[in-house]
C-alpha cells in the first residue's frame, strides 16, 4: 500500500466514524423534531437530551479530522470540492452552528416561546446538516466535481443522485439514533421509551431501505463507474450490510435487544466501505485519482505520523467518554 493509499484509508476511517456517531447525533435531532407537541414529546425529548448531552460536541471531532486530512494529504481534491460545492457545504456548516446553539441554549432559557424556538432550531438543523453533507457526497460520486475545481455552484448537486444521497443520510442517521436510543432506554429501565424508539427504528429502516434502492438506480444512471464496481468488488460488503440490517429488523420485531447496536453499526459501515471500494482509486470519479491528488511524500509521512499519535492519545479519550456516557457516569452537565 502506498503512502497516498494509506492516507485515503485514514480519511475513510474518519468518514465512517463521523457517519456513525455524527449520524446518530443528527438522528437524535430528527426524532426530537417529530416527537409531537410539548406534552406528548416530553419523555422522548428528555431521553434524547440525556443521551446526546455528554457526546454531541465530541462527535464533531471526526468532521474536523476529515477536513484536516483531506486538506493536508489531498489539497487538489480539497480545493476542487470546496470551490465547486461551497453552497451545500456552507449550508451544512450553518446547520452545525444553528444546531449547536439551539441544543446548548434551549435548556438554559426560561421563556417557553424561546425554548420552543431554540428547540425548533436544533431539530430542523439536525435534518438540514446531514442532508447537505449527503448531497456533497452524492455530487462527488456522480462525477460533478471537476479536478480543476470551480464547477457549477448549483447544478453540481441539484440532481437525483446527490439529493437521494442527502435523503439517505438523514434516514440512516434517524435509523442509527433510534437503535442507540432503544439501547439507552433499555439500560435506563425505561420500557415505554424502549418500545417507542423500537417502533421508530423499524420505520426509519424501511425508509432508508427505500432510499437505498432508489439510490442504486440513480447510481446506475449517474455514476456508472461506482455502480459497476459496487456490484462487483463492493458486492460482499453490500451483502454484509443487507444481512446485518435484516438481522436488526428481525430482532426488533421479536423484541430482542442485545447486539442491536453493533449490528446496526456494521450495516452502515459496510455500505460506506462498499462505496469506498467502488470509488477506488479515485477521489473525484473519474477525473482525479488518489496518487495524482496526493501531497508530496514528506507531507503524507507527517499525516501518517500524526494519525499514529492521535490513535494512542485521542481515540482512548473518546472511547472513555463514550463508555462513561453509556454507563450514565457523565451527566447532563457534561461533567
Amino acid at each position: 500500500m502506498s503512502k497516498a493509499d494509506a492516507c485515503a484509508v485514514i480519511l475513510w476511517v474518519g468518514a465512517t466514524m463521523y457517519a456513525i456517531f455524527g449520524g446518530a447525533d443528527f438522528g437524535g435531532g430528527f426524532w426530537d423534531l417529530f416527537s409531537g407537541d410539548a406534552e406528548r414529546g416530553r419523555r422522548p425529548r428528555a431521553r434524547i437530551q440525556r443521551s446526546l448531552t455528554p457526546v454531541w460536541e465530541a462527535n464533531h471531532v471526526w468532521l474536523i479530522f476529515i477536513l484536516v486530512v483531506l486538506w493536508t494529504a489531498f489539497p487538489e481534491a480539497f480545493g476542487a470540492i470546496m470551490s465547486t460545492l461551497y453552497v451545500p457545504l456552507s449550508l451544512a456548516a450553518l446547520g452545525i452552528v444553528l444546531r449547536g446553539a439551539g441544543f446548548a441554549f434551549r435548556k438554559s432559557v426560561e421563556s417557553l416561546p424561546a425554548q420552543r424556538a431554540l428547540g425548533a432550531c436544533f431539530a430542523v438543523s439536525s435534518l438540514m446538516t446531514p442532508f447537505f453533507m449527503g448531497a456533497v457526497v452524492g455530487a462527488i460520486a456522480a462525477g460533478n466535481v471537476p479536478a480543476e475545481g470551480n464547477g457549477p455552484a448549483f447544478s453540481s448537486w441539484l440532481e437525483p443522485l446527490p439529493l437521494l444521497t442527502g435523503a439517505m443520510f438523514v434516514a440512516s442517521g434517524a435509523y442509527l439514533a433510534a437503535i442507540f436510543l432503544v439501547a439507552d432506554s433499555r439500560r435506563a429501565g425505561e420500557g415505554e421509551m424502549e418500545k417507542y424508539f423500537a417502533r421508530r427504528a423499524l420505520w426509519a429502516a424501511g425508509v432508508a431501505g427505500v432510499f437505498a434502492v432508489a439510490g442504486i438506480f440513480a447510481l446506475h444512471s449517474d455514476a456508472r463507474y461506482i455502480f459497476d464496481r459496487l456490484v462487483a468488488e463492493g458486492l460482499p460488503l453490500v451483502i454484509l450490510s443487507a444481512i446485518c440490517g435484516t438481522a436488526v429488523l428481525a430482532m426488533l420485531l421479536r423484541g430482542l435487544r442485545r447486539g442491536l447496536r453493533p449490528l446496526a453499526i456494521v450495516a452502515v459501515a459496510a455500505v460506506i466501505w462498499g462505496w469506498g471500494v467502488a470509488q477506488f482509486p479515485y477521489l473525484l470519479p473519474t477525473s482525479l485519482d488518489i496518487s495524482t491528488a496526493a501531497a508530496p511524500d514528506p507531507t503524507l509521512v507527517s499525516v501518517l505520523v500524526v494519525f499514529c499519535i492521535a490513535a494512542v492519545t485521542i481515540l482512548p479519550a473518546l472511547a472513555l467518554l463514550y463508555s462513561l456516557a453509556q454507563r450514565d457516569i457523565v451527566g447532563e452537565s457534561g461533567e
